[in-house]
């Protein structure tokens, strides 16, 4: 199975290292690269060919989740990668699946969570 290399992007630093911990512990997950908003995390997106999935937090600043949703899935390089958001809004679930997000997870997030949805996504 190959490993894939995971963009965490929320502007939470607390919750960024706690996805990074759940997720490094996952056999699918080789590396974590972290961004604190929609706009850096484009930048990494740009500069490295190797994320393999995308953990988007909804709502931050500069560049929140839902407008980087639509610029990865308009973009003929990144439409392919799979996207799961991260709120605490439940409300904004239809709007993320409408953008072309491929799953949804609720805030805080739960390690057996986040493994089976990362999982089931790289498994297909």
């Amino acid at each position: 199975m190959n490993k894939v290399k995971v963009l965490a992007v929320d502007d939470d630093i607390i919750n960024l290292k706690l996805l990074k911990s759940i997720l490094l512990k996952l056999d699918t997950v080789e590396d974590v690269i972290e961004a604190k908003n929609g706009a850096d995390a484009l930048g990494i997106l740009k500069n490295q060919d190797d994320i393999g999935l995308i953990l988007l937090d909804i709502i931050m600043p500069v560049m929140g989740g839902i407008e980087m949703l639509k610029v990865v899935r308009a973009d003929q390089s990144l439409k392919n990668i799979p996207v799961i958001v991260l709120t605490t809004d439940e409300t904004k679930r239809t709007e993320a699946l409408d953008c072309g997000a491929n799953d949804f997870i609720m805030k805080p997030v739960r390690k057996d969570m986040v493994g089976e949805k990362v999982n089931r996504l790289l498994n297909i």
